[in-house]
Protein backbone atom coordinates (compact mmCIF):
# COMPACT_ATOMS: atom_id res chain seq x y z
CA UNK A 1 0.00 0.00 0.00
CA UNK A 2 1.36 3.27 -1.12
CA UNK A 3 1.83 6.00 1.84
CA UNK A 4 1.96 9.62 2.02
CA UNK A 5 5.96 9.26 2.83
CA UNK A 6 6.23 7.01 -0.41
CA UNK A 7 4.59 9.51 -2.34
CA UNK A 8 6.16 12.67 -1.26
CA UNK A 9 9.47 10.70 -2.20
CA UNK A 10 8.51 9.82 -5.71
CA UNK A 11 7.37 13.38 -5.93
CA UNK A 12 10.35 14.65 -4.83
CA UNK A 13 12.63 12.97 -6.84
CA UNK A 14 10.10 13.94 -9.59
CA UNK A 15 10.96 17.38 -9.02
CA UNK A 16 14.50 17.50 -8.50
CA UNK A 17 15.20 15.25 -11.79
CA UNK A 18 13.22 18.14 -13.81
CA UNK A 19 14.35 21.32 -12.16
CA UNK A 20 18.01 19.26 -12.67
CA UNK A 21 21.29 19.33 -10.93
CA UNK A 22 22.03 23.25 -10.55
CA UNK A 23 18.65 24.58 -9.75
CA UNK A 24 17.87 27.51 -6.75
CA UNK A 25 16.26 26.02 -3.74
CA UNK A 26 14.73 27.39 -0.50
CA UNK A 27 17.53 26.04 1.36
CA UNK A 28 19.88 28.56 1.81
CA UNK A 29 23.05 28.08 -0.38
CA UNK A 30 21.64 24.93 -2.03
CA UNK A 31 21.49 24.13 -5.50
CA UNK A 32 18.87 21.10 -6.18
CA UNK A 33 22.24 18.38 -6.48
CA UNK A 34 23.45 19.80 -2.91
CA UNK A 35 19.76 18.79 -2.05
CA UNK A 36 19.74 15.52 -3.49
CA UNK A 37 22.92 15.02 -1.53
CA UNK A 38 21.28 15.60 1.74
CA UNK A 39 18.33 13.58 1.44
CA UNK A 40 20.81 10.63 0.05
CA UNK A 41 23.36 11.22 2.88
CA UNK A 42 20.26 11.26 5.81
CA UNK A 43 18.97 7.79 4.75
CA UNK A 44 21.81 6.35 3.91
CA UNK A 45 25.34 7.46 6.23
CA UNK A 46 24.01 7.53 9.30
CA UNK A 47 27.81 7.91 10.68
CA UNK A 48 27.76 11.17 8.62
CA UNK A 49 23.96 12.40 9.41
CA UNK A 50 24.44 12.56 13.16
CA UNK A 51 26.61 15.67 12.17
CA UNK A 52 22.65 17.27 11.45
CA UNK A 53 22.16 17.49 15.36
CA UNK A 54 25.70 17.45 16.92
CA UNK A 55 27.93 20.25 16.13
CA UNK A 56 30.81 18.71 16.69
CA UNK A 57 30.07 15.79 13.76
CA UNK A 58 29.29 18.62 11.53
CA UNK A 59 32.46 18.83 9.74
CA UNK A 60 32.55 14.86 8.73
CA UNK A 61 29.01 15.43 7.27
CA UNK A 62 29.93 18.55 5.72
CA UNK A 63 32.64 15.79 3.77
CA UNK A 64 30.45 13.08 3.20
CA UNK A 65 27.81 15.82 1.42
CA UNK A 66 30.27 17.09 -0.47
CA UNK A 67 31.33 13.27 -1.73
CA UNK A 68 27.57 12.38 -2.61
CA UNK A 69 27.21 15.74 -4.21
CA UNK A 70 29.95 14.80 -6.79
CA UNK A 71 28.46 12.06 -7.42
CA UNK A 72 26.14 11.95 -10.96
CA UNK A 73 23.10 13.68 -9.98
CA UNK A 74 21.00 11.13 -12.22
CA UNK A 75 22.58 8.25 -9.62
CA UNK A 76 21.21 10.90 -6.38
CA UNK A 77 17.72 10.83 -8.14
CA UNK A 78 17.99 6.79 -8.55
CA UNK A 79 18.88 6.51 -4.58
CA UNK A 80 16.03 8.87 -3.86
CA UNK A 81 13.92 6.96 -5.27
CA UNK A 82 14.65 3.72 -4.38
CA UNK A 83 14.86 4.33 -0.84
CA UNK A 84 17.24 3.29 2.11
CA UNK A 85 18.95 0.06 2.11
CA UNK A 86 17.46 -2.97 2.99
CA UNK A 87 18.86 -3.01 6.39
CA UNK A 88 17.82 0.62 7.44
CA UNK A 89 14.89 1.17 9.59
CA UNK A 90 13.70 3.48 7.51
CA UNK A 91 12.54 0.63 5.67
CA UNK A 92 9.85 -0.05 8.13
CA UNK A 93 6.49 2.04 7.10
CA UNK A 94 6.15 3.34 10.73
CA UNK A 95 9.07 4.71 10.80
CA UNK A 96 9.45 5.90 7.60
CA UNK A 97 6.05 7.66 7.76
CA UNK A 98 6.96 9.43 10.95
CA UNK A 99 10.26 10.54 9.79
CA UNK A 100 10.04 11.03 6.28
CA UNK A 101 6.66 12.75 4.97
CA UNK A 102 7.50 16.06 6.36
CA UNK A 103 10.71 15.90 5.57
CA UNK A 104 10.05 14.92 1.79
CA UNK A 105 6.90 17.65 1.42
CA UNK A 106 9.10 20.02 2.68
CA UNK A 107 12.12 19.54 0.34
CA UNK A 108 9.67 18.77 -3.00
CA UNK A 109 8.46 22.64 -1.80
CA UNK A 110 12.08 23.56 -1.26
CA UNK A 111 12.33 22.52 -4.83
CA UNK A 112 9.10 23.66 -6.23
CA UNK A 113 9.37 27.14 -4.64
CA UNK A 114 11.77 28.65 -5.70
CA UNK A 115 10.52 28.38 -8.87
CA UNK A 116 9.18 31.69 -10.16
CA UNK A 117 5.94 29.99 -11.27
CA UNK A 118 5.07 28.14 -8.80
CA UNK A 119 1.46 27.78 -7.12
CA UNK A 120 0.63 26.15 -3.86
CA UNK A 121 -0.47 22.41 -4.54
CA UNK A 122 -3.71 20.86 -4.00
CA UNK A 123 -3.67 18.61 -0.70
CA UNK A 124 -6.65 16.31 0.29
CA UNK A 125 -7.97 17.16 3.85
CA UNK A 126 -6.96 14.05 4.99
CA UNK A 127 -2.95 15.08 4.28
CA UNK A 128 -3.41 18.66 5.92
CA UNK A 129 -4.91 16.82 8.93
CA UNK A 130 -1.56 14.52 9.13
CA UNK A 131 0.84 17.58 8.82
CA UNK A 132 -1.54 19.19 11.55
CA UNK A 133 -0.61 16.45 13.71
CA UNK A 134 2.99 16.26 13.11
CA UNK A 135 2.90 20.23 13.37
CA UNK A 136 1.63 20.03 17.19
CA UNK A 137 4.05 17.38 18.02
CA UNK A 138 6.92 19.25 16.75
CA UNK A 139 5.75 23.13 16.83
CA UNK A 140 7.73 24.03 20.50
CA UNK A 141 10.92 22.79 18.95
CA UNK A 142 10.39 24.70 15.72
CA UNK A 143 9.54 27.92 17.18
CA UNK A 144 12.05 27.35 20.04
CA UNK A 145 13.93 30.47 18.81
CA UNK A 146 11.70 32.72 17.29
CA UNK A 147 11.73 36.44 18.50
CA UNK A 148 8.18 36.34 19.94
CA UNK A 149 5.21 34.74 20.71
CA UNK A 150 4.13 32.54 18.42
CA UNK A 151 0.85 31.15 17.40
CA UNK A 152 -0.23 28.62 14.57
CA UNK A 153 -3.97 28.62 13.76
CA UNK A 154 -5.91 27.03 11.31
CA UNK A 155 -9.28 28.26 9.05
CA UNK A 156 -11.27 26.71 11.62
CA UNK A 157 -9.85 27.86 14.67
CA UNK A 158 -7.32 25.11 16.05
CA UNK A 159 -4.27 26.22 17.15
CA UNK A 160 -1.19 25.61 18.37
CA UNK A 161 1.39 27.52 20.58
CA UNK A 162 5.00 27.44 18.77
CA UNK A 163 6.55 30.36 21.48
CA UNK A 164 6.27 31.80 24.27
CA UNK A 165 6.39 35.38 24.88
CA UNK A 166 5.04 39.05 24.27
CA UNK A 167 4.15 40.37 21.57
CA UNK A 168 2.12 37.63 20.66
CA UNK A 169 2.13 37.11 16.12
CA UNK A 170 -0.87 34.19 15.21
CA UNK A 171 0.03 32.72 12.04
CA UNK A 172 -2.99 31.48 10.28
CA UNK A 173 -2.89 29.14 7.24
CA UNK A 174 -3.51 25.49 5.70
CA UNK A 175 -1.43 23.15 7.78
CA UNK A 176 0.96 22.33 4.80
CA UNK A 177 1.54 26.42 4.69
CA UNK A 178 2.04 26.64 8.48
CA UNK A 179 4.64 23.77 8.33
CA UNK A 180 6.56 25.99 5.55
CA UNK A 181 6.46 28.92 8.15
CA UNK A 182 7.48 27.33 11.02
CA UNK A 183 10.84 25.43 9.35
CA UNK A 184 11.95 28.44 8.43
CA UNK A 185 10.39 29.31 4.89
CA UNK A 186 8.44 32.55 5.95
CA UNK A 187 8.92 34.55 2.52
CA UNK A 188 7.13 30.87 0.71
CA UNK A 189 4.22 30.32 3.07
CA UNK A 190 0.98 31.47 2.37
CA UNK A 191 -0.02 32.62 5.86
CA UNK A 192 -1.80 35.86 7.61
CA UNK A 193 0.23 37.20 10.30
CA UNK A 194 -1.52 39.23 13.25
CA UNK A 195 0.08 41.23 15.68
CA UNK A 196 1.97 44.48 16.58
CA UNK A 197 3.84 45.40 13.33
CA UNK A 198 7.53 44.93 14.41
CA UNK A 199 6.98 42.02 16.09
CA UNK A 200 5.72 40.43 12.49
CA UNK A 201 8.14 41.77 11.31
CA UNK A 202 11.10 40.25 13.57
CA UNK A 203 9.33 37.30 13.17
CA UNK A 204 9.21 37.15 9.32
CA UNK A 205 13.23 37.74 9.37
CA UNK A 206 14.06 35.40 11.66
CA UNK A 207 16.77 32.75 10.20
CA UNK A 208 16.52 30.68 13.34
CA UNK A 209 12.95 29.15 12.72
CA UNK A 210 12.82 25.16 12.07
CA UNK A 211 14.52 22.22 13.25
Amino acid sequence: MSTFAKRERLLLADLLETAGPDAPTLCEGWTTRDLAAHVVVRERRPDAAAGMLAKPLAPRLDRVMEEYAAKPYDELIRLIRTGPPKFSPFRLKQLDEAANTVEFYIHAEDVRRAQPDWSPRELDPVFQDLLWSRLERTARMTGRHAPTGLVLRRPDGRTVVAHRGTPVVTATGEPSELLMFAYGRQDAAKVALEGDADAITALHDCRQLGL
